[in-house]
């Protein structure tokens, strides 16, 4: 992907989201005021179910200060970069149409954890119903 396209066209982003860095395997959006950003980095398959065979997945993570102090957590993985940007999309929606405190770090934990990807990439951990 060319350095000047943006990965997800600006005007399917929701107000105040914007690209912050790309490339061929990472690309971050960015909210300011308060500051959230939505990461997805394509990374080692290790833990996924060895059935599937992957040797590399996207890992879609969100950050965001509480005071000095940066956090990170994970939103899930999926299989496919097509799949990544549509996780950060519908993180990013979900951040503007649900969260009434963006700087209740908790409110946005819960909203992104009910985030469902498409592609994901089951663990090795997870038990057959």
């Amino acid at each position: 992907m060319p350095p000047d396209q943006n990965p997800i066209p600006r005007d399917e982003l929701p107000p105040a989201w914007g690209l912050a860095d790309h490339c061929d395997e990472y690309v971050e959006y960015r909210r300011n005021r308060p500051s959230i950003e939505l990461i997805a980095a394509q990374t080692d398959a290790d833990h996924s179910h060895p059935v599937l065979g992957l040797e590399r997945c996207w890992e879609l993570r969100y950050r965001y200060p509480i005071g000095e102090v940066p956090v990170s957590d994970s939103v899930g993985r999926v299989s496919t970069r097509h799949a990544a940007l549509s996780g950060l999309l519908e993180c990013m929606h979900r951040i503007h149409d649900r969260v009434e405190d963006l700087h209740d770090p908790l409110e946005i934990q819960a909203v992104l954890d009910g985030v469902s990807l498409g592609n994901v990439v089951p663990d090795g951990t997870s038990k057959a119903p």
